[in-house]
């Protein structure tokens, strides 16, 4: 289990690197497929593979409930589980706290959850969900941490943090008492929209020590440029020779000027999330294929992109699909969206290691920007 870092920009923070697991190496930066049911929705191991995937994400909670950890553990873990052979992290379940924050209660001990499959009560503490992920088998663990909404009062926002903070200190004693080599454990940076709280739980983090370090509690509805202005203070803070881990951040814009800010891994939902609705990402800018024009338009959704439906495909035949709700414009859909980020990020990897990440950055959004012939998200 390492990090190793590849090249820097001479011009900005980006850098490229490895990290190595139990289930072989994927380099950064890297955008992961979220797959939190032990499934990206809509698309097979194979499909991610062929997309150029090299790792992916699961949801610890979630696969608690449903199917229980101990079948996982029966199949060999959730590698083989659901068939797939490279690397895994696994979300502890701290974005529960805030998603699910009217079917929970929080305190010291945990957080007890009322399921929302049957009603049934199931109490997580930092102890049992580091055992749930040891069970999982994946590569990277989270700790446990509290999520908080935006916007948030000083007081509570400091009060999370250091319940946060406990808890990654139960979390790295549970995670030694397992004695678990084939895992990394990442710790998470919490403190809300509040500067100097973000540093105090970098620090204090930090001093608990984590094989990689995360950076929490953005991406719920904070405006975008308080966002940019907590990461462009908290990054150049973060250890160098460990990875940089930010939680749920994943649209084009926000991969390169994160990534430029020194971000190395990114997760989000929004690639097949939007492919589901019908909003696909493409070198000219977001296309919505229910507009009206895309109904006898002949021509590939993307003449750049070599994804299946691209190959294969033209946006008539995926407008169709989609007014006619075959599922395979969701999968087709899906797929498009993964392979597009999965090939902006390998761009970004190639323009650092080229020295070319301002001029690479500038061509990509004077394409994207410009948009198509009409406005398609309005």
């Amino acid at each position: 289990m390492s990090f190793n870092i590849k090249k820097k920009c001479k011009d900005n923070a980006s850098r490229t690197g490895e990290v190595k697991t139990a289930h072989g190496t994927f380099k950064t930066p890297v955008f992961m497929p979220v797959g939190t049911q032990g499934t990206v929705k809509g698309l097979s191991p194979e499909e991610l593979t062929d997309s150029g995937a090299e790792i992916i994400l699961g949801n610890a909670y979630h696969l608690y409930l449903r199917p229980g950890i101990e079948i996982i553990r029966q199949a060999g873990g959730l590698h083989k589980f659901m068939g797939w052979d490279r690397p895994i992290l696994s979300d502890s379940g701290g974005y529960q706290v805030f998603s699910l924050s009217d079917i929970r209660k929080i305190k010291e001990e945990g957080v007890e959850f009322k399921s929302h499959f049957d009603g049934s009560k199931h109490l997580f503490t930092p102890e049992t969900v580091i055992d749930i992920q040891n069970g999982l088998g994946v590569d990277i663990a989270m700790c446990f941490d509290e999520c908080i909404k935006y916007p948030c009062d000083r007081e509570y926002a400091s009060n999370s943090m250091n319940l946060s903070l406990r808890w990654a200190q139960r979390c790295r004693e549970q995670f030694a008492k397992n004695n678990n080599n084939n895992q990394m454990l990442f710790g998470i940076v919490q403190g809300g929209m509040y500067g100097d709280l973000r540093e105090e739980s970098l620090n204090k983090t930090v001093e608990i020590g984590f094989d990689g370090y995360a950076v929490g509690g953005l991406s719920v509805g904070e405006p975008r440029e308080i966002a940019n202005k907590i990461l462009s203070d908290l990054l150049p803070l973060m250890p160098e020779d460990k990875p940089r881990y930010l939680m749920g951040v994943g649209t084009p814009e926000e991969i390169w000027d994160y990534v430029e800010m020194g971000v190395d891994m990114f997760d989000c939902v929004i690639p097949t999330r939007n492919g589901r609705n019908g909003q696909l990402f493409t070198s000219r800018g977001k296309v919505n294929i229910m507009n009206a024009r895309h109904r006898n338009d002949f021509n590939p959704l993307d003449p750049e992109c070599d994804c299946y439906g691209c190959r294969n495909f033209s946006r008539a035949y995926l407008s169709h699909l989609f007014r006619s709700g075959e599922l395979l414009a969701l999968r087709l859909n899906s797929l498009h969206n993964i392979h597009f980020m999965i090939e902006l990020i390998l761009s970004i990897r190639r323009s650092i290691m080229n020295d070319s990440y301002e001029s690479a950055k500038k061509e990509f959004f004077k394409k994207y920007r410009k948009g198509e012939p009409e406005n398609d998200f309005t």
